[in-house]
């Protein structure tokens, strides 16, 4: 213990009355260990409140940040004709790399380490995740394409369960499957589908689980901040998806990113889209991080339930009825009986560890949570 600290001092100036008066000692012995018990158990009470503040605090830093930017970025599309999403995500991760190199040259960001074989791993899984989704978005029906999304879910959990031994209780597999079920009343409409969007579809899923599975287990192998983390593979991937993004645009769109007619309004939006991403990007890694890839999927479609709440508001009522109604209800049940099964003893365990836990690096932006036996 700090010997500058307060309640230190405190203790030690109490243990020196009580040896001056050392003719009561029963007593005072009693009342030193009284004292020190409370001490400590403030110190344990205040140290969970802190981690539920910054737990509370992750998630809403990513669902506000994650319905801004889909919200902006419908409107770019959907009003300026912005239609390159995969060039558009390589400027936003031009752009977080910017702030990322700016806080490590002004030593907000320690220097770390992250073999390169994880790191060109990550980087494929995340591009084949986003060009994954947009190809599936084009190629199947909306509902599929939710269907699809929806199944990530259960893949994550095949993942953690296969790779990390976790193992579930009823209550939380109950849960979850309450969650899909909610999304899917409120979002899957018409269906249909096709052998080359099957096969889009079956490479975003897993693409995009294992790169999420992927932050959180380079996090707690090598223990990295969430900057750390953004600071390896934002650069990678800014580059890897700005030489490619114009094709794959091209080939998605017919349309080429250069020929775009660019206007004030529609620059401004993109510099709002690539200011929102660095705090989407980095909200994400800071959830999965502290959490794992499952429950970042499962209360992450809190932001379903939102974006189509505000997009009835802000883009018309159409499409607004009982039975979406009914889905959001059932969804947001679901991830509260998720959240309360989860966080039981046994709600979800990690039967032994596979990931080695080394020193923790000084500097964290928001640290891994260290309970490595049990995690929500």
């Amino acid at each position: 213990m700090d010997s500058t600290n307060p309640k230190f001092i405190h203790i030690t100036s109490n243990i020196w009355i009580w040896m001056q008066t050392l003719h009561g000692g029963t007593y005072q012995i009693k009342s030193l260990d009284f004292e020190i018990n409370n001490t400590f158990n403030m110190s344990s009470a205040t140290k969970g409140d802190r981690k539920t503040t910054i737990d509370v605090a992750s998630w809403m830093f990513n669902i506000v940040t994650s319905v801004g930017i889909i919200l902006v970025n419908k409107a770019l599309m959907a009003t300026y004709g912005f239609s390159f999403a995969t060039t558009l995500t390589g400027l936003h991760f031009a752009t977080t790399t910017l702030l990322t190199t700016i806080l490590k040259w002004l030593g907000y960001i320690q220097t770390s380490h992250l073999p390169l074989p994880d790191l060109i791993r990550f980087v494929l899984f995340a591009n084949f995740s986003i060009v994954g989704m947009n190809v599936s978005l084009m190629w199947n029906s909306v509902g599929f394409y939710q269907i699809a999304k929806l199944s990530m879910i259960p893949v994550s959990c095949f993942l953690e369960v296969i790779l990390d031994n976790v193992r579930y209780s009823r209550d939380t597999k109950l849960s979850i499957s309450l969650v899909l079920l909610g999304v899917a009343v409120c979002t899957v409409t018409d269906v249909s589908v096709n052998a080359k969007g099957f096969i889009a579809a079956v490479v975003a899923v897993w693409s995009t689980a294992l790169q999420q599975y992927y932050v959180h287990y380079l996090q707690r192998k090598y223990s990295l901040g969430s900057f750390n983390l953004l600071g390896h593979t934002a650069p990678v991937q800014a580059a890897s998806l700005l030489l490619a993004g114009p094709f794959v645009d091209y080939w998605l769109t017919n349309k080429r990113v250069d020929a775009y007619n660019y206007g004030l309004i529609s620059i401004l939006f993109i510099i709002l889209s690539c200011s929102i991403a660095v705090g989407t990007n980095l909200s994400q890694f800071i959830c999965i991080g502290r959490f794992t890839a499952v429950s970042f999927q499962v209360l992450g479609h809190m932001k379903t339930i939102l974006v189509l709440a505000l997009g009835f508001i802000f883009f018309g009522k159409e499409g607004l009825n009982l039975q979406v109604i009914l889905g959001m209800i059932i969804a947001i049940a679901g991830m509260i009986w998720y959240g309360n099964a989860s966080s039981k003893p046994g709600g979800k365990e990690r039967l032994s560890s596979s990931i080695p836990t080394p020193k923790t690096q000084e500097y964290n932006v928001l640290p891994v949570s260290s309970q490595t036996d049990q995690e929500i």
